[in-house]
């Protein structure tokens, strides 16, 4: 299809493929006019082509003239097109296609009001595409088609095949449980909008159907409304869509009401898109598939709007599917191999249409809707331009059928196999011209869109034929078990053959009472007639001899069977016990999963949210981490910057320490200069006679005061470490006891860099362990610990404390020391010069300058808080 008077972009070469692919089957349907004083914008051309023409106040192009464009389709179908007609040129193919186990795909579109539904549904005496496709299907095959429950659903799209017995059991069981009918109209009182649907003159029959095979139908009907998918054929209490009403436009809803779930879609194991948890009927005619459609439709969202009176709300789709399984090599029964069954389905889709709000004055809920509908089929346009784009120009961008629902179910028919028809129903009204164009433009796009050709399946190797042989030789064995002698059915035709075959009956006219000739001839034939009677009635009661001992061995065998069957019954209500709760449990893990899918997606939120959060958190920390570097190298300046600051203080604070320690050092010993002086004048008074002789004494030179050159030199710390042996000079007193000395069981902890001073002072410990460094097992063996310690006291002796400890054991184990006491030893080197004055009152002053500036004698403090002072 493609407009006049424009050219076509040329196409690329495409890749070569092994696969056959057809276009997508677009069809145009025009709606007639509602009156005949509307303005028509629409006009057939021919059998394939529409020209559309601008109506009167519409703007001009720039050359003052409308623009006129012609649009081609497959086929164009006029006002005058009958139902029947358009179903044989659109839908009759893929009903053929599906009973050959090949998959179909019908969907109208167009405007709000074009006619959509009534050419989907239909009407009364004039069936649209849905009824005359079920018609179809089932008068092509209706004689062949399988008992109830030998095809059964599996719940994954698939199906499957059960015996017989299991069959004729859950046959059974649904009559025993359904009292009443299972459609909600019978066939007594048919639904008069879906009565005389189809006039019999218009029925249509395939007569390609394959003899061999048995068919069976599965039907589901499901509607797309605000992008969910809910299930038409559902059981409710209550009807959702419309409730009863009270005076006062008050609605009234069943408190017990469970709004219907949102059904999901699923991909079975042939990657197969099918709606989960949906309901398929198994039907047997074309009334029982008219009733659960009608009963869905029932179902289905409609309102009022300004364009059209019953406006479809949602998108419709209703599937058929047909499972068909070969019978046996004897032609009796279906083969039980899963295998073997193909399953063909045909969805035919109705789609809501398209419509402008500012058009339809939609509001509240309507409003809502009518996005949802657009969008929805904006997606659907966005689907065929990405495949076009794909198959045109070789590209392979993705297409977005998880934009909609719509889209999404229908996935395997634009990429996979099967058949795709569209039928475009146009209201040739003006008003609907702006519309009517983008519909025309979609339906160009989707007409150059191409699909695979659906393939042949395979066929089992089996004989052709198998059913008329197997019907044959029941015939012919019926047959033969009559002319054997089985019992006469009372049928009046053998009856009249028996009676024909005794012997006629003479005149029985008697004209003279001494006639002796009749009644001699009718007392023989009455007596022939008697003895075949005779006989007759001996091959009776042997043959009913022999039907009675029959029917007692069939009795036994059905006494026999009839156990069995209770066993079987027992059994299957076993069975159905764990069914129920198996069903249970499926609906309960099925609410569970649709829970967890709704926590899912709200997770997912709200890990998109967190992950926003985390980057722009990231970026925030990048920038304090950038802004704490620069802080941290700032600070390291600073510190180095302070610690010059620090040192620097520090020398200049020792230097004044040093400078005024030496002036009180000169300062004291200007002062003990002036006593020497005074003591010698005295002398020298006392001592008058000598002076005279000997002429005055030297004085003593006075203490020359320190240069200031020696305070900038910077002072030699004064090391922690005592001084080397070599200088101090020993001294070999006697020994005394330390107060460590004791009947305990000490640990001596002596370091390596302690002086051994060989003093009064040194502590004798008997029953001690001598260590340089403390271990576990020296403390496990000992009670009481000991550490010396040394350090130059102030005045550059050296100090030896001793501190003491009990030691215990841990719970992990291990050993722990508890200090209790410190004692303080102290020595000083005799031979030293002392500063210490012994003298008068006059040098009072200076001796206790001296006794204040000397170190202090040492103290030891224990944690039982006393003191005591030792000298050495």
């Amino acid at each position: 299809m493609q407009r006049a008077g424009k050219g076509r972009t040329p196409r690329r070469p495409k890749k070569p493929s092994n696969i056959e692919k057809d276009p997508v089957g677009v069809y145009c349907r025009i709606r007639p006019l509602g009156g005949e004083d509307e303005e028509c914008c629409v006009e057939m051309i021919s059998s394939s082509t529409i020209q559309l023409h601008a109506p009167d106040g519409l703007k001009a192009n720039r050359n003052g003239e409308y623009k006129e464009t012609q649009y081609c389709f497959k086929k164009v179908f006029g006002i005058k097109t009958t139902q029947i007609e358009l179903f044989e040129d659109v839908a009759r193919p893929l009903i053929e296609d599906l009973i050959h186990c090949k998959n179909g795909l019908l969907f109208t579109y167009g405007v709000t009001g074009s006619g959509k539904t009534y050419t989907m549904t239909g009407s009364p005496g004039e069936g649209g595409l849905l009824p005359r496709s079920l018609d179809m299907l089932f008068n092509s095959i209706g004689p062949f088609q399988a008992k109830r429950f030998v095809f059964k659903p599996d719940e994954k799209n698939g199906i499957e095949v059960q015996n017989q017995v299991d069959a004729l059991l859950e046959r059974q069981k649904r009559d025993n449980q359904q009292s009443v009918p299972r459609t909600p109209s019978s066939r007594q009182r048919a639904d008069p909008e879906f009565a005389d649907m189809i006039n019999p003159d218009q029925a249509c029959k395939f007569e390609g159907v394959d003899e061999d095979c048995c068919y069976s139908v599965f039907v589901s009907y499901i509607e797309i409304y605000n992008n969910y998918i809910y299930d038409l054929l559902e059981d409710a209490p209550f009807d959702p869509v419309r409730p009863k009403w009270l005076d006062g436009n008050t609605p009234v809803w069943n408190k017990e009401f469970m709004p219907p779930q949102s059904k999901i879609l699923r991909e079975d194991q042939n990657h197969n898109m099918y709606v989960a948890g949906c309901t398929e009927v198994e039907v047997k005619s074309t009334e029982e598939a008219f009733e659960v459609f009608w009963k869905g439709q029932k179902k289905r969202r409609i309102a009022n709007t300004e364009l059209n009176r019953e406006s479809s709300r949602s998108h419709s789709v209703f599937t058929v599917k047909l499972a068909q399984a070969p019978l046996d090599a004897d032609g009796d029964h279906i083969l039980q191999d899963k295998s073997q069954v193909n399953v063909s389905q045909l969805c035919l889709v109705d789609l809501a249409g398209s419509e402008r709000t500012s058009r339809t004055r939609a509001e509240g809920s309507r409003l809502r809707e009518a996005g949802n509908i657009n969008q929805s089929l904006m997606t659907l346009r966005t689907c065929m331009e990405v495949l076009r784009e794909n198959q045109m120009c070789g590209t392979n961008r993705m297409v977005p059928y998880r934009d909609s629902k719509v889209t999404h179910l229908f996935k395997n028919y634009f990429d996979g196999e099967g058949k795709v028809r569209m039928v475009v129903c146009v209201n040739p009204k003006a008003e609907d011209y702006e519309e009517t164009l983008l519909v025309m433009r979609f339906a160009e796009m989707t007409q150059e869109v191409e699909v695979a050709r659906p393939v042949d399946r395979p066929i089992c190797g089996l004989t052709p034929g198998r059913r008329q042989r197997n019907q044959a030789f029941k015939d012919e064995l019926s047959r033969r078990l009559e002319e054997r002698g089985g019992p006469v059915n009372g049928d009046p035709v053998q009856l009249n053959q028996l009676i024909e075959s005794l012997p006629p009956l003479p005149p029985c006219e008697l004209s003279d009472p001494s006639d002796d000739q009749t009644l001699p001839r009718l007392m023989e034939v009455l007596e022939r007639r008697y003895r075949i009677r005779q006989k007759m009635t001996e091959q009776f009661n042997q043959t009913a001899n022999n039907m009675k001992y029959t029917l007692q061995q069939f009795e036994s065998q059905f006494s026999s069977k009839e156990n069995v069957l209770h066993d079987q019954r027992s059994k299957l209500g076993e069975k159905d016990k764990v069914i129920a709760n198996q069903r249970t449990e499926i609906e309960r893990l099925e609410k569970k999963s649709k829970t967890l899918e709704y926590k899912i997606d709200i997770l997912q939120k709200t890990t998109e949210m967190y992950e926003q959060d985390k980057r722009s958190l990231q970026q925030e920390l990048e920038g304090r981490e950038q802004r704490l570097q620069k802080e941290l190298a700032e600070r390291r300046r600073m510190e180095q910057r302070m610690q010059g600051m620090v040192t620097d203080t520090k020398l200049k604070w020792e230097r004044e320490c040093e400078r005024r320690v030496n002036a009180k050092q000169l300062e004291l010993q200007n002062k003990l200069w002036v006593k020497d002086e005074k003591l010698k004048q005295l002398k020298a008074i006392v001592t008058e006679n000598g002076g005279a002789s000997g002429g005055p004494a030297e004085p003593p030179r006075k203490p020359e005061r320190p240069s200031r050159e020696r305070d900038r030199n910077v002072a030699e710390k004064r090391s922690a470490s005592p001084t080397p042996l070599s200088t101090v000079p020993p001294v070999h007193p006697m020994h005394r006891r330390s107060h460590s000395a004791g009947g305990e069981k000490w640990v001596d902890h002596k370091p390596a860099s302690n002086l051994d001073l060989d003093t009064v002072m040194q502590p004798i410990i008997p029953n001690a362990i001598k260590v340089s460094t403390p271990n576990e097992k020296a403390l496990s063996k000992c009670h009481k610990y000991v550490l010396r310690h040394q350090e130059l006291a102030s005045d550059g002796e050296i100090e030896t404390k001793l501190i003491k400890g009990n030691v215990f054991k841990t719970r992990g184990g291990g050993q722990a020391v508890e200090f209790t006491d410190i004692e303080t030893l102290k020595q000083e080197d005799p031979t030293a010069p002392s500063r210490k004055r012994r003298s008068g009152s006059r040098e009072g002053p200076a001796q206790t300058d001296d006794i204040e500036n000397r170190p202090p004698v040492a103290n030891i403090s224990s944690s039982h808080g006393y003191q005591k002072r030792r000298r050495p």
